[in-house]
């Protein structure tokens, strides 16, 4: 993330790909990477993000996301969270358009994993965010919030989340947002006993965790990874 903002218009339906699992997912021009895992970006999302924080067994979730993309982490949390409290934070600097949105969240099959949840569809009916903005969503006893800012420099909840997805463009792609000074941010804004995770497990960001004061573990990956970074915030450590 630069603050260079590329146009809209650079992404379309045309970039749309389908993936192993048959979810579909969105190929990036700036960054030459796409948005979910060719191996399955339904799957990874299940099992690194949901999986490896443990959101679904949460009593009252408040997540912090990292990069809402094509929101597929997302769907896959209204899934397992289905009606229970739920208050969800996404920065995205760089909305994809609306309808390459709608038909991401079809699949390849046409009825994608949390397609048809309330809140989804509520933020279909809104999408975009304003730039420089925030667009929230609220059904019930669920929030979404979704900021387009610049995460590198907007202001981050602190002690807030219980759970943060690390879900940027790789830090070879996008370096800035795996500095130890921006995860040392995202490591404050998790609550006491909060659990964060990343697809990545590359040692330096496995390393600026760690200085960030979490425990950090690597665990099997999904298809295509051979493993990802859960970190726990200890309880002791404000």
């Amino acid at each position: 993330m630069s603050s260079e903002r590329p146009m809209a218009h650079e992404l379309g339906t045309a970039d749309l790909q389908p993936t192993a699992d048959g979810s579909l997912t969105l190929r990036s021009h700036r960054f030459g990477q796409t948005y979910g895992s060719a191996h399955g970006a339904e799957t990874q999302a299940r099992h690194v993000f949901v999986g490896g924080t443990g959101v679904a067994v949460q009593r009252r979730a408040r997540v912090l996301e990292i990069g809402f993309g094509v929101g597929q982490n997302l769907r896959s949390t209204l899934v397992v969270c289905d009606r229970r409290p739920l208050d969800y934070l996404a920065y995205e600097y760089d909305p994809v358009p609306a309808e390459v949105l709608v038909q991401l969240s079809g699949g390849a099959s046409g009825n994608g994993a949390g397609a048809n949840h309330p809140v989804w569809q509520e933020l279909m009916l809104a999408w975009p965010p304003p730039v420089g903005g925030e667009l929230t969503i609220g059904v019930q006893e669920q929030r979404l919030r979704v900021r387009c800012l610049d995460v590198l420099s907007a202001e981050l909840p602190q002690g807030w989340a219980t759970t943060v997805y690390l879900d940027g463009f790789s830090p070879e792609a996008n370096p800035e947002l795996w500095s130890d000074e921006f995860l040392l941010r995202v490591a404050g804004a998790l609550a006491p006993g909060g659990v964060l995770a990343t697809y990545s497990a590359a040692g330096r960001v496995r390393r600026a965790l760690v200085a960030a004061g979490l425990d950090v573990e690597k665990r099997p990956g999904p298809p295509g990874k051979r493993e990802f970074l859960r970190a726990e915030k200890p309880v002791d450590r404000p």
